[in-house]
């Protein structure tokens, strides 16, 4: 798959097929790409608690909110639920400075769970306090900053373009289909030389 394709194809995707597990092995390669990945001053101040066991995985989902658009929607239902979570800390102890670092790091691993057929939900509307005591990490240089749900996708996530109210909030249609707007190209480029 070209970086086109898995750009193209990394969606942000809400439900999942809970029969479809994601191994432990697997998380570790993807945050290992993570790892390898630019960080601001090469400081690499990121750390993560990878989450596979179902009643930890159960635990994580507590602690989330989903789909601040769907605000009728509740989350995924039973057997729709991600089936692993990586819990992304800032070690305040090693940089105060992560300008980029956590959406860089969190792209390659999104992009490599798009690669092997995995998708993905980032979430930064988190019960930080309670995750964190609930996760066992009592380090206070550790700031807990975005969780990322990972699974198996069962729906349809189509890009279209924003319309002419300039509206970006995704929106379902009545067979859940997931719609997500985007600026077209012209859009964005404010000029060529």
């Amino acid at each position: 798959m070209s970086v086109r394709d898995l750009a193209y194809k990394n969606r942000t995707y809400r439900r999942f097929d809970e029969n479809v597990k994601i191994d432990m092995k697997t998380l570790e390669e993807w945050v290992d790409l993570a790892r390898v990945t630019s960080s601001a001053a090469n400081a690499q101040a990121l750390k993560y608690v990878l989450v596979t066991d179902p009643k930890a995985c159960q635990t994580v989902f507590d602690n989330i909110k989903w789909a601040r658009d769907l605000p009728d929607w509740p989350g995924p239902a039973e057997g729709e639920k991600p089936t692993a979570y990586i819990v992304v800390f800032q070690d305040e102890s090693i940089a105060k400075n992560i300008h980029w670092d956590l959406g860089l790091a969190l792209e390659s691993i999104t992009m490599a769970a798009i690669e092997q057929g995995f998708g993905g939900c980032q979430f930064g509307n988190v019960n930080r306090p309670v995750l964190k005591e609930a996760l066992g990490i009592t380090d206070e240089s550790l700031s807990l900053l975005m969780v990322l749900a990972l699974g198996k996708p069962v729906e349809e996530v189509v890009l279209t373009d924003i319309p002419e109210s300039k509206i970006t909030k995704y929106w379902r249609d009545e067979n859940m289909v997931h719609y997500v707007p985007k600026r077209t190209l012209e859009d964005i480029i404010v000029k060529k030389y």
